[in-house]
């Protein structure tokens, strides 16, 4: 059978720090990976990348803003220097601060939703793509979201940059694939994150989600994290392009 191990691979998951994002983490350090944990606070990324080596993993963590091209060439320089290559990228860092109608934000949260969910996402792939396209190969895994497929109300400008990364998902999946680096997307439903909270809370929200899903309720973070281990290991070396979603059959 085709190997799930990621024993000897080097991983970096943004937004690593909670949510999903330490989720996929702790996954993929259970399957062997040397796990890089970016975010924005280094406090939070310290203790995952404790309790994941405390554990018997391997991991480290890197302050960064992924929206900042600065930051973010500092720390594929950390990379390179400290680890030499990196074999899977989990774009994962998210923001929604705007709730409400779309004709109604302001300008400034349009911005910031984009700096971090759709420029946040591009300029590590890029920076990991030439990795991968240097070292022959790699896979770079976006989190985006159903949203970026069908709208919910008052979700507009999340859902613009979530089809965003679905596409550049696509764009990259086309562009790196003779290079042998994999490009796939994973679409997470409605998951029980604190980024979440405020839907799970608000009954007429929540009962907006739930009644769509076929298995009737929303997920737990650890409930997305098979899909990402499988685009991360061999076992999907023919999948590329795809848009993956963990939605309990919301999106049907």
């Amino acid at each position: 059978m085709t190997s799930f191990s990621l024993e000897g691979k080097t991983a970096l998951v943004t937004g690593g720090s909670r949510g999903i994002g330490e989720a996929v983490a702790r996954g993929l350090a259970a399957k062997g990976a040397t796990v890089v944990i970016a975010s924005r606070k280094q406090p939070a990324i310290d203790a995952v990348v404790a309790d994941i080596t405390a554990s018997g993993g391997a991991a480290a963590g890197i302050a960064c803003h992924t929206g900042k091209a600065d930051q973010v060439a500092a720390l594929f320089d950390r990379i390179k220097t400290e680890f030499g290559r990196l074999d899977i990228l989990v774009n994962n860092a998210a923001t929604n601060p705007y709730f409400g109608p779309m004709i109604a934000a302001e300008e400034a949260l349009f911005d910031k939703t984009f700096e971090v969910n759709v420029k946040g996402y591009f300029l590590p792939a890029q920076q990991a793509a030439r990795m991968m396209v240097d070292q022959g190969g790699g896979s770079i895994i976006n989190i985006a979201s159903i949203e970026g497929l069908s709208p919910s109300p008052m979700m507009g400008i999340y859902s613009m940059t979530k089809a965003a990364v679905i596409m550049m998902t696509k764009v990259m999946a086309r562009e790196l694939g003779g290079a042998k680096v994999r490009c796939n997307c994973v679409c997470p439903g409605l998951t029980e994150t604190r980024f979440a909270q405020v839907l799970i809370e608000t009954p007429e929200i929540y009962r907006h989600y739930v009644e769509r899903a076929p298995l009737g309720r929303h997920a737990q973070p650890e409930e997305i994290v098979g899909a990402v281990l499988y685009l991360a290991s061999d076992a999907a070396s023919y999948t590329t392009g795809a848009v993956i979603t963990c939605d309990g059959g919301t999106s049907i």
